[in-house]
């Protein structure tokens, strides 16, 4: 069972804080905050403490998860790793967020309510309970959402494609001479970075090792078009990719000589998009 657990937990997860996608996330978390208290009012409400309407209340209780985003953005506590965030990661740093909403509700209650225990540690506990609960609640609906969303662009694009893929390569006809490596450009299949060396994965089979680092290796072919990192640690030659797949991590590149798998990590998918689009 605890193998089962640490299992999942290290899975890697979707990673969405930054960009287009933040902001599609916090107006989501807004709009479902606002509409379920509102027409819900899912925990007590004694209205002759009130300072102002019900709406207002709700309004500005939405208005604070936001707020906690630009707060987490400005103090940048938000992480800007992509390549290693796992459901670990995001459990914790959900919680982290929860709990920041929670003290903040409780600090804007003199501005709600007219009720001299605001200040109490009765109140400082609802708050942070009852936004662990709502939080909790809007996790299980957004996190899916997100991770299927992310899974059907992938997908999507991988098709496009596939479905556009034609006979012309992306580098010239013919095939060049790499001096440093001493082989031929349309030989390569892909490269794999290992320490202080660079695997040469070949469409015969064969593998070469080159003592060379990766930043050493994206200069070399810098010159020629047809090669794109697509990982920290892998080159693809693009002439080699016989069909691509998408999920919610990326894209998983299946090469021409039918054994071989190339990763396309997040942060490298909008260049791989821009190259394949090209």
């Amino acid at each position: 069972m605890e193998y089962n657990i640490s299992n999942f937990l290290s899975q890697v997860y979707p990673f969405y804080y930054y960009g287009k996608e933040l902001k599609l996330i916090t107006g989501l978390l807004f709009l479902m905050t606002l509409l379920f208290g509102y027409f819900f009012e899912p925990f007590e409400v004694y209205q002759p403490e009130h300072k102002m309407g019900y709406f207002w209340i709700t309004l500005i209780h939405s208005c604070t998860p936001v707020f906690i985003v630009f707060l987490f953005l400005s103090l940048k506590i938000f992480p800007s790793s992509k390549e290693s965030w796992t459901v670990k990661k995001e459990i914790l740093l959900i919680a982290f967020y929860l709990l920041f909403v929670g003290i903040t509700q409780f600090l804007i209650r003199d501005i709600i309510y007219d009720n001299p225990n605001n200040w109490s540690l009765r109140y400082f506990y609802e708050e942070i309970r009852n936004t662990f609960l709502i939080g909790i609640l809007f996790a299980f609906i957004l996190v899916p959402i997100n991770y299927h969303r992310l899974n059907w662009r992938n997908s999507r694009n991988a098709n496009t494609f596939n479905d556009s893929k034609t006979n012309t390569n992306i580098s010239d006809r013919n095939s060049s001479y790499i001096n440093e490596l001493e082989i031929d450009s349309q030989v390569i299949l892909y490269a794999k970075a290992d320490g202080n060396y660079i695997e040469l994965f070949l469409n015969d089979g064969d593998k070469i090792l080159k003592r060379l680092t990766m930043k050493n290796l994206e200069e070399i072919l810098e010159p020629y078009p047809n090669y794109i990192k697509t990982h920290r640690s892998y080159i693809v030659n693009v002439d080699q990719i016989d069909s691509v797949t998408g999920n919610a991590q990326g894209y998983k590149l299946q090469l021409k000589n039918g054994s071989n798998i190339v990763p396309v990590s997040r942060s490298m998918i909008s260049k791989f998009n821009k190259k394949m689009n090209s």
